[in-house]
């Protein structure tokens, strides 16, 4: 990269430019050494991180600049048995990468352990057949002023996929049509807005791949509900992206909630924390698996070889982790402050409340953010009186308005909200 690279910042994690260069952190506390990976088409550059923090390793790398395309490469111990599944042979994501581009090819090299004994790890280089973190420029905070606020009371939200809303539109161009400019265009928000719409929220727009079995069976994950980069918006709804713009997507998603903003509808998203595409112990390795997985993941402290699957799809995200909980803190503030968004639902939430494996209405998660939650299995939640979450006001909506129909018994002060039940917490 021309001058030599040199320890930068432990903080903020991810890659940000700054200073002719960009400042490098990722975290790991079990790696030897961390690798950072530049890539210029297929040549890969590898750079080892000087500066260690706490965990984070880190360095200043002059020369990097908007649209490079990288990578993390991390040396330290693999014994399944005890939870480490480190492997230098696999490229992995940045978990903060603000854009993300190409998929998960699932051959024999996208998986950390050896296919034949997977108490081995595999010897095979992942980078031909992984996606690749993107360096995007920063973007000032959006103007607070800009948010249309709409009280919940007076909230008519539509749930939409981005690309099924707009895919056939026949006032919408075919260059934009299934992307988020699509959605921002004049027809999709003179739609909305004669439908009264105040609100739309958005399935899954996290970067996110299809899992494997379904890719074998040559089907995909249409819904999204599969994440693995949780800064990223999918760039295969991205109009830039189409037109050779890898990176484009960050620019464009912003410019769709500033104009959805302008024609006074909130902009909601339905975010999927509670696991992420790497699976369970089978699964393909692309972040956070190859990065430190037990400060991401919740293992199973009888064997640590195997995950503690409260989602049903694999694995799940170590809330009681200071290292997860914060990922999904500094996600939710990104997409707020950076890209404009106004609230959440999130997939599965009970998982989130589980930091110490029984669910808890006192956990971590429920202190720090205000949602549009929808809950997946029957838990109790206080609704009123001294205990109410955070001090905040809860709502709660059914598919059908029945809460004999939706499973949910109502006492004083409290409900258990059955697995079609919505839960809306939003602040005053």
């Amino acid at each position: 990269m021309g001058a030599q690279v040199r320890p930068g910042r432990p903080f903020p994690l991810g890659v940000h430019l700054r200073d002719g260069g960009a400042n490098v952190a990722v975290y790991s506390s079990v790696a030897e050494s961390v690798e950072l990976c530049l890539f210029d088409g297929p040549d890969e550059t590898r750079l080892s991180l000087p500066g260690r923090d706490d965990g984070i390793w880190h360095a200043f790398v002059p020369g990097m600049a908007a649209g490079q395309q990288y990578g993390f490469r991390v040396h330290g111990p693999w014994n399944p048995a005890t939870g480490h599944r480190v492997n230098p042979a696999k490229l992995l994501l940045d978990p903060y990468a603000r854009a993300i581009t190409g998929s998960v090819t699932f051959d024999p090299a996208a998986y950390g352990h050896d296919l034949a004994d997977p108490s081995r790890p595999s010897t095979l280089d992942s980078a031909p057949v992984m996606p690749r973190s993107v360096l995007v420029p920063p973007f000032d905070p959006v103007d607070p002023s800009s948010r249309p606020r709409h009280h919940l009371s007076d909230s008519v939200i539509y749930e939409i996929h981005v690309k099924g809303f707009t895919a056939r539109h026949p006032d919408i161009p075919p260059e934009v049509r299934g992307t988020y400019a699509g959605l921002a265009h004049p027809a999709a928000i003179a739609h909305l807005r004669g439908l009264g719409v105040t609100a739309v929220e958005l399935l899954p727009v996290h970067q996110h791949v299809p899992e494997a079995f379904l890719v074998q069976r040559g089907l995909t994950n249409y819904w999204g509900y599969n994440s693995i980069g949780y800064f990223a918006p999918h760039p295969d709804y991205s109009a830039a992206v189409r037109a050779g713009r890898p990176g484009g997507e960050v620019a464009e998603f912003r410019d769709m909630v500033r104009e959805l903003h302008a024609a006074g509808i909130e902009v909601i998203l339905d975010v999927v924390y509670n696991h992420t595409a790497e699976g369970d112990a089978g699964g393909p390795t692309v972040c956070f698996r190859g990065l430190d997985n037990a400060a991401y993941y919740r293992l199973d402290r009888a064997d640590p070889s195997r995950y503690v699957d409260t989602s049903g799809c694999g694995n799940a995200l170590n809330v009681g982790s200071p290292t997860g909980l914060r990922l999904i803190m500094d996600s939710l503030r990104y997409w707020v402050s950076e890209m404009g968004v106004d609230g959440f639902r999130f997939d599965l939430a009970p998982s989130l409340a589980r930091q110490d494996g029984a669910f808890s209405s006192m956990a971590a998660f429920f202190d720090l953010v205000w949602l549009v939650n929808a809950w997946w299995e029957p838990e109790k939640f206080v609704l009123g009186g001294p205990d109410v979450v955070g001090g905040r006001t809860l709502a709660v909506a059914c598919d059908s308005f029945d809460p004999a129909r939706a499973g949910a018994t109502v006492d004083p002060g409290s409900v258990t909200v059955g697995p079609r039940s919505v839960v809306l917490l939003r602040r005053s």
